[in-house]
């Protein structure tokens, strides 16, 4: 198979080729044409002045003194190189003009009938020296001679015509060599030699996009191809770079989530085995102490898979429900009635298009963050913003560093010294990032006055 450069540039070739014939043969039938034209309109001048001269001129009977001096006055008057011979073929009078002329290379003598015997002759130059059929002295052109109405014109086979397109041979004999076809090849060969580099540079941006999408298929994920420019190809390589940033956010995602959770699930496992080999041989009281052990490992798992699983399809950006109308002031009321929280809601009415089962559960991740982290004391506002609404949840508990408030919102990230007993693993922040962003909001972490922490869940308001 071709390569792709080839097939473009033989192409344009090909349409180049084309377009120079057709050209050239267009041009050649005008040129063609304009010549007939011309030629005609020419024997028509003559075959007119011949009849204006009859006219003028003594007839044919008054003597060829009479006749000349008449036929040299005309002569002066209408500065053409022509000449009156009489029924016999001599010439009884000629113009200077017509001698000079006669003289010249490449002259054709042609004629005209007066009608009574007599001629009008008129040297046209018209024929290179030394071509056939060339004049080369009175009366020696092809349908000269009394009577001729007019000679036949050059013909493109009998001899190079020296119009404006061609030029003379440089020996007898030599074909014509045609400027429009010389201009059309140096044209035809500057055209396919500047198309060249173009094409081909173009098929090697093409080829370099290969390239990268092969390097990225293999394995690395890292690899970006060159996106400069402003055409339909660094288009389609911005695009590339565009998906694969997202391809390998969402595989270092997974991988990092399953490394992780992972981790997570030795803990209540390990737990889970111990507690069941202690079980047999364990007095009463001790049993009922594991079987609570037991659910609460159980339940841990339960809620570490659903977390996982739910954090995996919002990574993949996949259709977890319809959305539809959610109204904020009663999922807050609910959430925090549940939470045992202080509910301030600074609006009659809030609603937004989303989801509302991912809604609450962002709203219900933070607000147990913040009973699990931050004391009994928590706070729970809404209130309108630009753009939007915003849920804040407020607590009293030891803060959040300013150089880890964006780390704490990364999965299965927790602060220094929160142990595991504490509950959770790390992964109910990432899902609330997660949750917000999948409805065109944000979520931040903020330091509260006079001690604790401000988490600001934003969502935007229903457009339109």
């Amino acid at each position: 198979m071709k390569s792709l450069y080839v097939r473009i540039y033989l192409t344009l070739v090909a349409l180049l080729l084309a377009f120079a014939f057709g050209s050239a043969w267009l041009f050649q039938r005008h040129i063609e044409q304009e010549r007939g034209n011309v030629e005609s309109a020419a024997g028509e001048r003559l075959n007119a002045m011949a009849a204006l001269l009859k006219l003028a001129l003594p007839p044919a009977t008054a003597p060829r003194a009479e006749q000349a001096a008449a036929f040299a006055d005309w002569g002066q008057r209408l500065r053409m190189p022509i000449a009156l011979e009489d029924a016999d073929g001599k010439r009884i009078a000629t113009t200077q003009m017509f001698q000079r002329r006669l003289d010249d290379a490449g002259a054709l003598v042609v004629s005209a009938s007066l009608g009574d015997g007599r001629s009008l002759e008129m040297v046209r130059s018209v024929r290179p020296p030394n071509a056939p059929g060339a004049a080369s002295g009175p009366g020696s052109g092809p349908g000269s001679g009394p009577g001729g109405p007019l000679a036949r014109p050059p013909r493109l086979d009998e001899g190079p015509w020296t119009g404006p397109w061609l030029h003379r041979p440089v020996s007898p004999g030599a074909p014509a060599v045609s400027t429009l076809a010389v201009v059309l090849v140096l044209l035809f060969i500057g055209v396919a030699a500047g198309a060249y580099p173009v094409v081909r540079r173009l098929t090697r941006r093409l080829e370099s996009l290969k390239r990268g999408v092969e390097k990225f298929g293999s394995g690395q994920l890292g690899h970006r191809v060159d996106d400069s420019g402003r055409d339909e190809v660094a288009a389609l390589a911005t695009s590339f770079n565009q998906a694969a940033d997202r391809i390998e956010t969402l595989l270092r995602s997974h991988q990092t989530l399953l490394a992780n959770a992972s981790h997570e699930l030795r803990s209540p496992l390990a737990r889970l085995k111990m507690a069941f080999a202690m079980l047999d041989d364990a007095a009463p009281a001790q049993r009922q102490r594991l079987a609570h052990e037991i659910d609460v490992n159980i339940a841990e798992l339960d809620a570490l898979v659903e977390e996982v699983l739910l954090a995996s399809r919002l990574e993949a950006g996949s259709a977890i429900g319809e959305t539809h109308t959610v109204e904020l002031l009663a999922l807050g009321a609910e959430e925090a009635a549940r939470a045992e929280a202080a509910f301030e809601p600074e609006t009659d009415s809030a609603r937004i298009d989303g989801q509302e089962r991912l809604l609450r559960r962002a709203l219900r991740n933070l607000l147990d963050n913040a009973r699990r982290y931050g004391g009994p004391e928590v706070e729970l506002a809404l209130r309108p913003v630009a753009g939007g609404y915003e849920y804040v949840v407020a607590d009293r508990g030891a803060g959040v560093p300013a150089d880890l408030r964006e780390r704490i919102f990364e999965p299965f990230y927790r602060l220094p010294g929160h142990a595991e007993m504490a509950g959770g693993v790390g992964l109910g922040l990432s899902l609330v990032k997660q949750i917000a962003e999948r409805h065109g909001g944000s979520v931040r972490c903020l330091p509260r006055d006079g001690g604790g922490s401000r988490f600001v869940l934003f969502l935007p308001a229903t457009g339109g």
